[in-house]
């Protein structure tokens, strides 16, 4: 029988991360690292994540979905993405303010790249006081007026800047504008792609003292100049439930706080469900009485396999499917 499924986090060095995914989620940053992103679970074809438990250890995980297909994911989303997993689960530690980027959605990146869009969403686990990301326009802003901006170096004057706190959690649809800012430890829940377009990066240069590369000419038919909306979807836990935060095609993803002991069951789900642990620790148990130990940092798959878990303990995850 499947159990719930560890893997080895993929750490990746950024030019503005910093030491909080080690400092605070436990991952392995050495003195001087700039770690920005700990990819969790990872169906990118060259950062395919790798188990480190049970039977199934040391295996990618694209080969157990090769093997045990919808038992892992569910028949539906078998069907439809076969052995891709189709969620992006990260950490990100923000030590400095990230590019004002753009993704593309599906239709876009399925015609430049081969690829999925890149639908996201972010949950605040940590931040400095003040701490503010910007997502969208702060105004209707035109294809024209959004082009001068760029040209005159005053884009930033066009973004709507929101000033953040712990727990709070934004969406992210492809075409949105957006930059994470500095001094916030994010979750981020995303569709399985890496296509990113940069278009401003706050006058910095690398260490060699050169600017990073910008995608202008690419990001202007990505973006979304729509109506601004209301990119919020911040609720309170609630002790022993699953408060939903976001049901969008490319995922569901809910706030579930334990204090004691929960039992989720999933037997009218045809889905993985994903448990990433953003504080405290927990006892999950499964089948004739199995467990794993979940710690602030953990993120574990629960295959469609499984019916039904019990959590135990004081913590707060992010459960998220997709069916």
């Amino acid at each position: 029988m499947l159990y719930p499924l560890k893997f080895k986090p993929r750490l990746k060095e950024r030019i503005w991360g910093g030491d909080k995914l080690g400092a605070v989620l436990g991952k392995t940053v050495f003195p001087g690292e700039k770690i920005g992103e700990s990819w969790e679970i990872s169906g990118v074809q060259d950062d395919l994540s790798v188990i480190t438990n049970g039977f199934l250890k040391d295996n990618n995980l694209q080969e157990v979905i090769e093997i045990y297909m919808d038992e892992i994911v569910g028949e539906a989303n078998y069907e439809k993405y076969g052995i891709e997993f189709p969620i992006l689960v990260k950490f990100i530690d923000a030590h400095d303010v990230l590019s004002i980027q753009v993704h593309p959605d599906d239709e876009l990146a399925k015609e430049r790249h081969h690829s999925y869009g890149k639908t996201e969403m972010w949950y605040v686990i940590d931040c400095m006081p003040g701490a503010s990301l910007y997502v969208g326009f702060n105004r209707q802003v035109s294809r024209e007026e959004y082009l001068q901006a760029v040209k005159c170096g005053t884009l930033p004057s066009l973004l709507q800047k929101i000033e953040v706190s712990p727990g709070d959690a934004y969406f992210i649809p492809a075409g949105t504008i957006h930059a994470i800012g500095k001094g916030l430890l994010i979750a981020e829940i995303q569709q399985t792609s890496d296509i990113t377009y940069r278009v401003d990066d706050w006058g910095r240069v690398d260490a060699q003292g050169h600017p990073r590369e910008l995608h202008t000419d690419l990001a202007v038919d990505a973006i979304d100049f729509s109506k601004p909306q209301n990119y919020n979807i911040t609720h309170k836990p609630v002790i022993g439930q699953a408060v939903n935060l976001k049901t969008c095609d490319h995922f569901t993803t809910n706030i579930v706080q334990v204090e004691g002991s929960v039992t989720r069951d999933y037997s009218d789900l045809d889905s993985f469900v994903i448990y990433s642990c953003l504080s405290g620790k927990a006892e999950m148990t499964w089948g004739s009485g199995e467990k794993e130990m979940l710690t602030q940092g953990d993120t574990v798959l629960v295959p469609a396999q499984l019916n039904e878990i019990t959590l135990q303990g004081n913590v707060t995850f992010l459960e998220v499917w997709l069916k």
